[in-house]
């Protein structure tokens, strides 16, 4: 579908600050309560993690790609004895 990352990311930050907003809009124009501005900023907290979870499945499908040798530097030898090189801290 051609979603990246870090638009993921960025949808996690940006539902934290959402989050914070609605409370204070609910507690400010609402007379229900800060029981109510409550629920509402719980409510939009919690897409945070799910926008986090989906950035780092789409991370990982996106460094699957870069980390298989291609066809040529299979057959060159590139990698010794068909084993890929280390991808530490990738």
């Amino acid at each position: 579908m051609g979603v990246k990352s870090n638009a993921m990311y960025i949808a996690g930050i940006a539902s934290v600050g959402l989050s914070f907003a609605a409370w204070l809009a609910s507690n400010s124009a609402e007379k229900a309560g800060i029981d109510r501005a409550d629920r509402w900023g719980i409510f939009i907290g919690e897409w945070a993690p799910t926008f986090f979870g989906m950035g780092i499945a789409l991370r990982m499908e996106e460094t699957r790609d870069e980390m298989r040798p291609t066809e040529q530097e299979m057959l060159h030898g590139t990698y010794a004895e068909g084993r890929m090189p280390s991808r530490a801290g990738v």
